[in-house]
């Protein structure tokens, strides 16, 4: 892990975040390579959620709400975590995240005060005055937004039974305890699906999506001995859900810990909404001639966790160069050219050229790199995940052929320069 830390600082994938004033924490900014990592993580996601299916919408709803939407959710009562505060140095945790010896870890001592349990919601202000009147918080989940818009959505998509609404978007948990860097965090990103179905079917739509969500890991490149699933016990699943599993990875901090959640969130929130704002949220079944409230299989993921998992799946120490072996599709920086030699004008001006032509016709990330030596830039290139390399020398000027380089066999291969844009189209996705 400090490997991996070490790299995301030095290349540019995560930053501390308000790092100049000493950081803030559980809080971290995405670099210019995160930006990129996290946006091709979504995109994917998106693709197999949203436009790969006929059932499936998306939203893009506000992170502030109506404070009685938490309320009618059941957040302001039941969204907390267990808080136990040292007696001697009066630092705070989760209690189920203490060390199993139970003793303090910041002095060591073991004399704790009775747990309570602390609501994990940022509480915020909206308006000039800050009162309870103008009390709300900051959503914790962005699946509110999908049930307060399910009206909305089923009036102007004329959906059908079953089908979901997709959203990803911020996400904000005051958790008492943060650690293992991207892992546990204050402020994320996250990718939910509300998939909406018949009660009767709920449980074959539960298992559907659990192998669903497995494979769409699977398809990312992370190895199926560091995937599972846990089902959640009764007294462990959400205030909302019937029945909860994780996919879980095995991370290496801290063994199998949670990637994804998916739960069986009944119809819980639809007659919670119905309710307490007085508004129809069923669905009127053309088939049977009635109205029905669905119930809602969520699978929720966090972006950032997702991609700690990939990062880690995918640093690798090969002799001495360090390799981040992503798929293809989700490296920051899909393709690097150079010149042979940053000195030699004829070569420099080549390079370029077909640098250009690159960025003007394939619609991803490409990068130009004329520092060192061209072994230290195939290295440089290989840290950051980067597919291929393309290499302007001697023989371009005399043949119009390039050298592609493959960054996981380090195989070279010479292609025709009108040749190049076919040749990576067919192996970066």
């Amino acid at each position: 892990m400090e490997k991996i830390v070490s790299l995301c600082k030095r290349r540019g994938f995560v930053f501390a975040g308000s790092e100049i004033y000493g950081g803030l924490g559980g809080i971290y900014d995405l670099g210019p390579l995160g930006v990129e990592l996290a946006e091709n993580i979504k995109k994917a996601w998106w693709k197999k959620v949203v436009y790969e299916r006929d059932d499936v919408f998306g939203l893009d709803s506000s992170i502030l709400m109506n404070k009685k939407v938490w309320h009618a959710s059941g957040h302001v009562e039941s969204f907390a975590d267990p808080l136990v505060e040292c007696k001697n140095c009066h630092s705070r945790f989760r209690q189920d995240m203490l060390p199993k010896s139970k003793s303090c870890p910041t002095c060591g001592k073991n004399d704790w005060t009775p747990s309570r349990m602390f609501n994990l919601m940022f509480k915020t202000h909206i308006g000039p005055v800050e009162d309870e009147a103008s009390e709300t918080f900051l959503r914790p989940e962005t699946a509110q937004g999908i049930f307060v818009n399910f009206g909305n959505v089923v009036d102007t998509m004329r959906v059908k039974l079953p089908f979901g609404i997709a959203q990803t978007g911020k996400g904000f948990r005051n958790e008492i305890t943060t650690g293992n860097f991207l892992f546990r965090v204050r402020e994320f990103e996250m990718m939910e699906l509300e998939y909406f179905t018949y009660p009767k079917q709920a449980e074959k739509d539960f298992e559907y999506w659990q192998k669903e969500r497995m494979d769409w890991y699977l398809s990312l490149g992370l190895k199926k001995e560091n995937l599972r699933f846990r089902e959640h016990g009764e007294i462990e699943r959400a205030h909302y859900a019937v029945r909860s599993v994780d996919i879980e990875y095995n991370w290496p901090f801290m063994d199998w810990g949670e990637l994804e959640g998916i739960a069986n969130r009944t119809d819980y929130d639809l007659k919670a909404h119905s309710k307490v704002s007085g508004k129809d949220l069923s669905y009127f079944d053309e088939e049977t001639k009635k109205r029905i409230v669905p119930y809602v299989i969520e699978p929720s993921a966090g972006v950032g966790r997702i991609m700690l998992a990939l990062l880690i799946e995918a640093y690798d120490e090969d002799g001495e160069r360090v390799v981040l072996r992503l798929d293809p599709k989700l490296a920051p920086i899909k393709v690097a050219v150079f010149p042979l030699l940053a000195n030699k004008p004829e070569l420099v001006k080549k390079a370029r050229s077909i640098y250009q032509d690159l960025k003007s016709n394939l619609q991803y990330p490409i990068i130009w790199d004329d520092r060192g030596n061209i072994g230290k830039r195939y290295y440089s290139q290989d840290e950051i995940g980067t597919p291929f390399a393309v290499t302007v020398d001697f023989d371009t000027l005399k043949d119009n052929s390039v050298t592609i380089r493959d960054r996981d066999s380090m195989k070279q291969e010479r292609v025709s320069i009108n040749k190049v844009k076919y040749f990576l189209r067919q192996r970066l996705f």
